[in-house]
């Protein structure tokens, strides 16, 4: 069975950081696509950062030279380091894996940017 736990979410102030965390299991991770999305209320679940196993990565937009996306096969688990937050960074932010036609979410994490 393929799970994708993510934690590390919470409440930050703008300008804070926070680290996300994925540990997959049930999959060869090594292999997988993995990368984060978010949803943020009334709006479409959108590409944050996706991480290849090569190790090259691609972000959106709005959050290059802000967040950074890593994997450590040894520990299936991909990470988002998320620095210089924002208000509009406020979502539910969901990990995700991909290998040809498999295609895994994980539960979500709230995370909430507000002052």
């Amino acid at each position: 069975q393929v799970q994708l736990v993510e934690s590390g979410g919470g409440l930050v102030q703008p300008g804070g950081s926070l680290r996300l965390s994925c540990a997959a299991s049930g999959i060869t991770f090594s292999m997988y696509v993995m990368g984060w999305y978010r949803q943020a209320p009334g709006k479409q679940r959108e590409l944050v950062a996706r991480i290849f196993s090569s190790g090259n990565t691609i972000y959106a937009d709005s959050v290059k030279d802000r967040f950074t996306i890593s994997r450590d096969n040894a520990k299936n688990t991909v990470y988002l380091q998320m620095n210089s937050l924002k208000p509009e960074d406020t979502a539910v932010y969901y990990c995700h894996s991909r290998r040809a036609t498999f295609d895994y979410w994980g539960q979500g994490t709230q995370v909430t940017v507000s002052s």
